[in-house]
């Protein structure tokens, strides 16, 4: 385990670029839509969104969610006074972020930020990558009061991280799934988060889940499929119809009166 923790960022960054690598290819092979044009622009700025996180998480926060686990578990912070089980954690971790992430389409000072996900008008397995470095860090923020509040042992967090990467990347790529009735019951698929993405408001805000499709069930924000059919919905947001692609405009976005 601790051999594994030193080498925490390599191991996540290997699974992230081979399945971000293993999706782009899939969108060439086996494509579920037509995408609209500047496809280069749209993954440069996408690219360069997620290595913009990276520097803020590390200016700001100075460690990682499997670090912190660590230090929280050795100095006996949980709140709660003791570890919550394995698989229980990784569930009770799939639930906040749901909630984090419904929040973030309610709130309007999260919106702001979260909006520059929504802004592409296009959807593929690079817009994974398209957050601002600012909601990546409160995400962060928010992984770390559960934490400590639930005391996530580490190597839950770390397989919840890799597992969270993993499933943005699949539900966000331009890829046919077969069965996708059958896999939708035990995990999103992407024909399932494409309705999400869709510019009508009432789609835009269901299907919040990244892992597991249960919650928007339970919680009553799941849509089945678009009103539009998944060939002619239109993505992204009615502001923004002609997608963002300048990494400044993107940074700038939360901070700057909506069109």
């Amino acid at each position: 385990m601790a051999a594994a923790m030193e080498n925490e960022n390599i191991i996540r960054l290997s699974v992230f670029l081979g399945l971000l690598i293993l999706f782009s290819a899939l969108e060439f092979v086996i494509p579920r839509r037509t995408m609209p044009g500047s496809k280069p622009k749209r993954v440069l700025a996408n690219l360069s969104l997620v290595v913009m996180s990276s520097i803020a998480v590390k200016v700001l926060l100075f460690t990682t969610t499997g670090l912190f686990a660590i230090w929280v578990a050795e100095n006996d912070l949980a709140l709660l006074g003791f570890q919550t089980p394995f698989l229980l954690a990784i569930v009770l971790l799939d639930l906040i972020i749901y909630w984090q992430h419904r929040i973030f389409h309610v709130v309007p000072m999260f919106w702001r930020l979260h909006k520059v996900h929504h802004s592409d008008n296009a959807i593929d397995a690079s817009t994974a990558l398209r957050f601002h470095p600012v909601e990546i860090v409160l995400s962060i923020l928010v992984k770390f009061a559960a934490i400590i509040v639930f005391g996530i042992p580490v190597l839950a967090i770390v397989v919840f991280e890799i597992l969270l990467n993993a499933t943005a990347l699949f539900n966000h790529s331009n890829i046919k799934v077969p069965f996708d009735s059958i896999l939708r019951l035990f995990i999103v698929t992407p024909d399932m988060h494409r309705v999400h993405h869709s510019v009508i408001p009432t789609e835009t805000n269901s299907n919040y889940g990244f892992n597991v499709p249960w919650w928007d069930r339970i919680f009553g924000s799941y849509v089945a499929q678009p009103e539009r059919g998944h060939q002619d919905m239109k993505i992204g947001l009615s502001q923004y119809e002609g997608g963002e692609t300048s990494l400044l405009k993107l940074l700038l976005m939360p901070f700057k009166r909506s069109p």
